[in-house]
């Protein structure tokens, strides 16, 4: 059915000569290109997804930051950067209940909250990035320069480069920070960035090559080298369970972030891609959407590869849940007293150079 403006314009175009063709191509090009589909379905979709989303990821990654902190007790280099994937998780996922709510209602926490907000956003999306890629450099050094990594691989070394790693996540946000503003728009308050034509071009192909091609990158120079060296190991069952949990981590992360980098690089140069015009606009303001709440649902899915690919990190939950929450919960169990059945051994590996580091965690 029409609306009222819709009708007046069908009319208007009807009684049109050939004398104000001109003025009617004028009008067209002209004509405000509304979105209030997209803005309809975010209002519908995203506040219970982005709830459950909140909830598992929020609740799995506490647990592998408890787990990591009490039953590993962070001995190595690799436990290192596994916390601090963890905690970028839970910076990104404490920006997703106002999230929820600002697709609902529009935003109406003011600016302040808006940049707070925005800057969590990112600085999370830009630390899981950033940790992932050294835990795959932690991988190639464990098992392609084995020697080297005895020295190199130590726990003062991965809160050194942890540290490092922080500060630059916090520079790469910067700009989202900084150029994004609450503002009035339709009788409500929106919680949008605000580029110059510059700037926006240059946070879009800085996100790409950081997002994409840089892991990218590192995962094909990484794990080329891996392989080489799996094929020429003796004991391949055992390199094989050292390199699967990071490779899992990396791979799920490109399924879930690539296609919104993708439409990010198409929203960004429409001109240069021919999609300037409001059907592309619409079409891509809805991929946008969809990519990026797909990429969004990425921060609760790291605990359940650990769960499915990590064998000891499996044995450690069920420690961590046997000493600090069963036997509060059920006092007079025994079960819950003796040692575990299946309980987490500890071995030295001359190719890693540390304890337990077989499947990451």
């Amino acid at each position: 059915m029409l609306t009222t403006s819709q009708s007046l314009f069908t009319k208007f175009k009807m009684e049109l000569d050939t004398s104000t063709l001109p003025y009617y191509i004028d009008y067209v090009m002209w004509e405000p290109c509304h979105k209030i589909q997209a803005k309809q379905i975010s209002a519908q979709l995203l506040p219970p997804l982005y709830s459950l989303v909140f909830i598992f990821g929020f609740v799995g990654n506490l647990l592998v930051v408890l787990t990591l902190i009490n039953c590993k007790k962070l001995k190595s280099m690799t436990d290192i950067y596994l916390l601090n994937l963890a905690i970028s998780d839970l910076l990104f996922l404490l920006t997703l209940p106002f999230w929820a709510h600002y697709a609902a209602y529009g935003w109406v926490f003011g600016d302040a909250a808006c940049k707070l907000f925005t800057g969590l956003y990112h600085t999370g999306y830009f630390g899981g990035i950033f940790f992932i890629i050294l835990l795959t450099i932690d991988r190639y050094l464990a098992i392609v320069h084995a020697v080297f990594a005895l020295k190199a691989r130590t726990v003062t070394f991965g809160v050194v480069t942890s540290g490092v790693t922080w500060v630059v996540t916090v520079l790469a946000a910067l700009p989202g920070i900084i150029f994004t503003r609450s503002e009035e728009e339709d009788s409500h308050y929106s919680c949008n960035p605000h580029f110059p034509v510059n700037w926006k071009n240059f946070h879009a192909i800085m996100r790409s090559i950081l997002s994409l091609v840089l892991p990218l990158l590192v995962m094909v120079v990484c794990y080329s080298g891996i392989l080489k060296t799996l094929l020429r190991c003796q004991n391949e069952k055992k390199k094989h369970k050292a390199v699967r949990l990071i490779f899992a981590i990396m791979i799920v992360y490109f399924l879930f972030w690539a296609p919104y980098i993708i439409v990010l690089i198409l929203t960004t140069f429409q001109s240069f891609f021919g999609l300037d015009n409001c059907s592309s606009a619409n079409r891509l303001d809805q991929a946008m959407q969809v990519t990026e709440t797909l990429g969004m649902t990425h921060c609760c899915i790291n605990p359940i590869i650990y769960a499915f690919v990590g064998e000891k990190f499996r044995r450690y939950i069920w420690v961590f849940f046997r000493k600090h929450i069963a036997r509060h919960l059920c006092k007079r169990c025994p079960v819950f007293y003796g040692e575990t059945p299946d309980r987490v051994s500890s071995t030295y590996t001359p190719s890693t150079g540390e304890q337990d580091v077989s499947a990451g965690l």
